[in-house]
């Protein structure tokens, strides 16, 4: 099947398929054998009604393999010198060392689009995947499609996979002796959306013979050059927190054993200067720089997946406005879509706001749709992909339903969605 044909196929399955491919009853006891607990399925999943979607989202294989390639690109950007010389300017001084950690969970964020994907950001402490794990398992083949879909997206060796890559990264910081105790640490875990992964993610490392603690970092002590959790020593830590430079006074033990190399950190505040922070867009959508860099010819091609994008100065700030329509205004450290605005929708105060902060503009990209049924009514919802990866090799592919300007799990019908592959 050749791409026109690949992606009409795509767009009429999702405006037209109604099929509900997850088996719920399937999902709950995975999640509940995986968890140990009876009542995990009840008290976390269906107590969030709105993380997972019903529906998949189909997209041409050639939209996977360009997700792939714009990834690699990236990946072979930021080992360049000069761009990293550029992204650690405007980066906390904490990030200007590198212990050797490349990041665990780094998070693609795409907008599938008539012309293909659209990288709209990246984020390194990218959530659900352990999730999204068991959601792609969960599916019914209701179609030939799903089937073929369900048969190339195997997540078999999910698991390995996630032990090999927090075993590198234990390895990447020189460490020889063997990894016994990780940490999942997140401000005040309990209470986070996404809690139930962080259950998830401990069950997986204790199955596969680590202690493993989820700690809020306030809870951490660092005594006699080791952090520590309750008294116990910890070896890594996954870090799930949104202080991207480990600023919180809350923070300080982690902070202190991180900056001394006294502990494993990933994704840390190094691998967030080189690719989270948004200002790197404005580097990565710039290909003539990056070919005068030294960037080779098939990435610089694959960074045309990258919507152009400038920080907003008080030089440009006048012609942004004018060409606000077409542009979508995003933090330069924001996470989570907080505080990002659409062009058209700008108020003059909220511009005050932004022409006085670190913000870039990006050219907008439309997200993708999918048509469901709630409540047997037909919905149209937007529609992004995230592509979890490591060392540049993608782990698992997701979609998130959603209505509205930015990705939230508060629609009906919205949530996690498989992605199938054509």
């Amino acid at each position: 099947m050749t791409l026109p044909e690949s992606r009409a196929v795509a767009d009429q399955l999702n405006r037209e398929c109604f099929c509900v491919t997850l088996d719920r009853d399937a999902l709950g006891s995975a999640l509940q054998n995986e968890a140990g607990d009876a009542a995990f399925f009840e008290g976390f999943i269906q107590s969030r009604p709105h993380l997972f979607s019903h529906a998949p989202v189909f997209l041409p294989k050639a939209d996977g393999e360009a997700m792939q390639a714009i990834v690699r690109a990236i990946e072979a950007a930021a080992r360049l010198p000069m761009y990293q010389q550029a992204a650690l300017s405007w980066a906390p001084a904490i990030a200007g060392t590198d212990h050797g950690p490349i990041g665990a969970f780094m998070g693609y964020d795409f907008h599938p689009t008539p012309d293909g994907p659209k990288l709209i950001e990246i984020n390194t402490n990218a959530g659900g995947a352990f999730l999204n794990a068991f959601l792609a398992q969960a599916q019914i083949a209701c179609c030939a499609e799903v089937e073929q879909g369900l048969a190339r997206q195997s997540v078999s060796q999910f698991e390995d996979r996630v032990i090999d890559m927090f075993e590198a990264e234990w390895r990447h910081q020189a460490k020889t002796d063997a990894l016994q105790r990780i940490a999942i640490v997140d401000d005040a875990p309990q209470d986070q959306y996404l809690y139930p992964e962080f259950v998830l993610a401990q069950r997986l490392f204790e199955r596969r013979g680590y202690q493993a603690v989820i700690a809020d970092p306030a809870e951490l002590r660092f005594e006699c050059d080791v952090l520590q959790a309750g008294g116990v020593p910890i070896d890594v830590v996954y870090n799930r927190l949104v202080d991207f430079a480990l600023d919180d006074p809350r923070h300080t033990a982690l902070r202190t054993a991180y900056a001394g190399g006294a502990v494993v950190v990933t994704p840390n505040p190094h691998n967030h200067a080189l690719f989270s922070d948004k200002r790197n867009l404005t580097l990565l959508s710039d290909r003539e720089t990056l070919r005068s860099w030294g960037l080779d010819a098939l990435a610089v091609a694959a960074l045309a997946g990258v919507p152009h994008a400038v920080n907003v100065t008080r030089d440009n700030a006048e012609a942004l406005w004018r060409e606000r329509k077409g542009l979508f205004f995003k933090p330069a450290s924001g996470h989570a879509s907080k505080a990002v605005y659409r062009g058209d929708k700008l108020t003059k105060g909220v511009w005050e706001s932004i022409r006085k902060g670190a913000y870039i503009a990006q050219d907008f990209a439309p997200p993708g749709e999918r048509t469901i049924k709630v409540d047997g009514e037909r919905v149209q919802r937007k529609v992004d992909v995230r592509l979890y990866t490591y060392a540049g090799e993608p782990l698992l592919a997701a979609a998130r339903l959603y209505q509205g300007q930015t990705t939230n799990f508060r629609t009906p019908g919205g949530g996690f969605a498989p992605v199938f592959f054509i």
